[in-house]
Formats: C-alpha cells, structure tokens, sequence
C-alpha cells in the first residue's frame, strides 16, 4: 500500500463514482481502476461494491480504511512541515488545527503574537473538518485546535475564546427586509443556504438547533462550505442564508444585507480544545497566549 494507491482510493471513497474520481485526479479511469484492484489485493480485501443499482458503495472494509487513511497524510504533511521548520532554525513545532467559527482578525492577532513572542515555534496550521480535528487531537495528530460548538468533551479541555452573534444575509430587495429583526418563524417560508454538516458541522448544529424550534418545515435550498459560498448564493438572490456576523463583515458583503434575529441574541462560541499539557512548555505558552488575546478588547 502506498500514497498513490490511497490518493486514488479516497478520491473514489469520496466522489463514490469513478469517472468522477478519475476526472478529479486528471487520469483515465482504467488505471484508476487498475491501483484499487491492486489496492484491494495488497490488502487482501474488497474496498468497494460496484453493481447495477448500487453505483459504488463502499464496505466495512473499505469505511475503515476512508476513516483511517486521512490521518496518514496528515502525518506526511506534519513531518514535512516539522522537517522544514527544523532545518529553518525553528526549535518545535505546534500542529494547530482549524475549523469552523475561525474569526480572521483575532486569529491574525494570536499568530502575530505568538511570531514576536515565540519566534522560534513553528505554528503548523491544519484546515480540517471537526470531526477530524477532535479525532486528530485524541489520536496526538494535532496539539490544540479552533472550532464552533465542539458538543461533547470526548475527553478533551476546552475553553471558550469568544463569541459572536448568529445573523440573517438576505439579497437586496428581499421581502424580509421590512423587519429590523427577523422572526425565525419567518425563515420557514424561504429557501435557504446552511452549512454543510460535515465541512462546518458546528456551525451547522447550532444553525439547525435554532430551526428546529420553528413549527414549519424548512427548505434547504444549499449547502455551502465556506463564508464566501454562502455569501455568493445569498447575493445572487438564491437563498436567505445564516451564519456568524462577524465572519461576515470579514468578507465583501456590499450585495447582501445583514439583520439580527428577533429575541434574544443567538450567540456562536468558539472553542480552544486541546488535551493535557505539561506547564512552561510551547503548548501552555500558546494556550495562555489565546486565552489572553481573546479577552482583550476588540
């Protein structure tokens, strides 16, 4: 098993088709086909079901292994990054792993701080869904992580850095526009853009905790991945979307209009998670750090 075989077989893992999986690894599909064969027969099992009327499911065999093999590159990025940054001088490296409710401002302060304070700690900085950050940080991928509503602890601290407020973007000239506030039974009669609930899943869970106080069903008209696609889709007059306000001001939102929501103010909390830590160490240093910027005044 190498790190083609795995490129290739999550490619088909995630796309569960494979002309699709060829087209985004830029190959033909028949050596597409030929390195899962030869995949499964290194492994000494079947990864995929293929058939009519089943399109390309994956097996238990091959769930274990779309659940594992994330992790191997992640290792491969890491001792890069570490190789790297230890050959420029730096004397450690922190693996820091981001999710959702990320705000770019405080961040940007936290790293400037950290590269005049510590400028010999190397900050290796991972965009990953928070499934995987949770994971990453229980299984030691990652030492300390950023995320929107981690739920439970699953065994790991977690403070609370800040928190901001859950706002309504709506096209120009929608209907809508004639509440100062808006009602969340309103949203009921709109399409709208959430979040995925695997890429941004804290901001998702939150998002549909919200909506599922109203007595309508919604209408789920997208999902987006990122700030930028829901601000698109909201612009363009597809959808009404729902996300944090100041993730919002933080892009161009001149072509949607932000309301607060009726009631009391939904607020977002993101979290610092991270496990044990050892005092007067890189770590500690960049716990205390963040801690110490999210309370100061912005």
């Amino acid at each position: 098993m190498n790190l083609r075989q795995l490129q290739c077989f999550l490619a088909v893992a995630e796309e569960r088709h494979f002309t699709r999986a060829a087209d985004r690894l830029h190959i033909e599909q028949s050596p597409l086909s030929r390195t899962i064969r030869d995949l499964e027969h290194d492994l000494g099992v079947t990864l995929f079901e293929r058939g009519a009327g089943i399109g390309t499911r994956l097996t238990p065999a091959g769930k274990a292994l779309a659940e594992s093999a994330p992790r191997i590159f992640t290792l491969v990025d890491q001792a890069r990054s570490s190789t790297l940054a230890a050959a420029a001088g730096s004397r450690a490296t922190l693996r820091v792993a981001l999710s959702d409710g990320i705000l770019p401002k405080r961040l940007a302060a936290l790293l400037a701080c950290c590269r005049e304070e510590e400028p010999d700690i190397h900050l290796q900085l991972s965009e990953v869904p928070l499934a995987e950050q949770l994971k990453g940080l229980q299984h030691n991928l990652f030492d300390v992580g950023f995320a929107c509503n981690p739920g439970e602890s699953h065994g790991l601290c977690s403070e609370t850095l800040w928190q901001t407020e859950l706002v309504v973007a709506l096209p120009p000239r929608h209907p809508l526009l004639v509440h100062k506030h808006v009602p969340v039974a309103e949203l009921s009669g709109c399409p709208l853009v959430l979040f995925h609930p695997e890429l941004q899943s804290g901001l998702h869970q939150q998002v549909m905790s919200l909506l599922a106080g109203t007595e309508s069903a919604i209408t789920v008209a997208a999902q987006a991945s990122s700030q930028e696609m829901l601000i698109s889709l909201v612009a363009a007059g597809y959808a009404v979307g729902l996300s944090c306000a100041a993730q919002l001001k933080a892009h161009d939102t001149e072509d949607i209009v932000l309301r607060p929501l009726a009631g009391e103010p939904v607020r977002l909390s993101t979290h610092l998670i991270y496990a044990a830590y050892e005092p007067d160490t890189p770590l500690s240093r960049f716990i205390h750090r963040a801690l110490r910027i999210a309370a100061a005044p912005h």
